[in-house]
């Protein structure tokens, strides 16, 4: 029987990172892996270092952005699996401010922070008005565009744009406007993800903007019985979601790598659906699932710097997932016992 709980959701996540953490282990200690030392170092390098801290920051960073796109589409009844092409879209408009606008960084980066919301638009745009008066799926337009998004960014970056001091290989030069550091090597994006965040969900959830989005979203039919404008909200939402992943793409040049490269969005447009879909619709929610996501990321790369190879860690993240998956599935469902009938 389907049952609502966020205790019960929360045990049933924990249940399940630490049922695949076992499988792993016997994967590993199969092998002949030294389990006490790889744990220790995880563990250590993770959480037991201001640097690993520092480092979950910035990867939530996108992640809390990419993942927010998508769960704010979910919204409205739609799926926008291109956050990734928006994500490269937003760094790659950001990146023609910064190498085309003279000017001094605290008027260059507001204008970068405007450019790759735009960019972000206008990768959703098509989708959007596709679905909007043609009823074409967003769910392949959205996803085919990340490709178009991507290999622009390699273009740019390995030709047109690229450094001409030669120093670098396969991106531009280094770009000077740069978002000011908030803690450490952690910037100010990380903070105004989370506001962000946290400013959606009040509007969602607190004002009549956003009930009508949700009524949308769940039933559209309802929604034209009562006159509230589906159309309209949804283009409006889509917008407002792409948007927001091109803003994951101008926070990542701008305060992480400084610079426009191939491969910039590092797949976090399609683990921003993995967020997403961990958050359960929760605008809130995503602060978890990219908090989830980041730690599994950082380990996973703690462990390569341990000998332990790229595919064995893609393995045990899918395997993370695979049961965090089906236990955030699960707790949604309790067991009812069957009434007892008297003779």
């Amino acid at each position: 029987m389907p049952s609502e709980s966020f205790a019960g959701g929360l045990a049933a996540r924990l249940v399940a990172i630490i049922l695949a953490l076992l499988v792993a282990a016997i994967a590993f200690a199969w092998t002949g892996a030294d389990l006490g030392k790889l744990g220790a170092h995880v563990l250590k390098s993770t959480f037991g270092s201001r640097f690993g801290l520092m480092d979950i920051c910035l990867i939530m960073t996108p992640l809390i952005l990419t993942g927010l796109a998508v769960t704010i589409a979910q919204k409205v009844g739609a799926w926008n699996i291109g956050a990734e092409g928006q994500f490269s879209a937003g760094a790659f408009a950001a990146t023609s401010v910064a190498l085309y606008v003279p000017g001094p960084a605290v008027l260059v980066l507001p204008l970068m922070v405007v450019a790759g919301a735009l960019g972000g638009v206008i990768w959703i745009l098509i989708p959007t008005l596709a679905r909007a008066y043609a009823d074409v799926s967003e769910l392949i337009t959205t996803l085919l565009l990340n490709f178009v998004g991507i290999l622009l960014v390699y273009y740019v970056a390995t030709g047109p744009w690229l450094d001409p001091s030669g120093l670098s290989f396969a991106s531009t030069a280094r770009l000077p406007p740069e978002i000011p550091l908030f803690w450490g090597d952690v910037h100010w994006g990380f903070p105004l993800a989370v506001l962000l965040t946290i400013l959606v969900a009040v509007v969602l959830n607190y004002t009549r903007w956003g009930y009508e989005v949700r009524i949308s979203g769940s039933n559209p039919s309802v929604a034209h019985y009562a006159a509230i404008p589906f159309r309209r909200h949804l283009i409006v939402v889509m917008i407002l979601s792409g948007a927001i992943a091109g803003l994951a793409g101008m926070f990542e040049l701008a305060g992480t790598t400084h610079r426009l490269q191939g491969g910039i969005s590092n797949n976090f447009g399609y683990v921003g659906i993995m967020v997403a879909v961990l958050a359960r619709g929760s605008a809130l929610g995503v602060l978890l699932g990219a908090a989830l996501m980041a730690v599994i990321l950082k380990s996973g790369i703690s462990l390569q710097t341990q000998g332990v190879s790229m595919s064995t860690v893609i393995a045990l993240t899918g395997l993370i997932l695979f049961f965090t998956a089906i236990a955030d599935e699960l707790s949604h469902y309790r067991v009812v016992r069957p009434m007892r009938t008297e003779n």
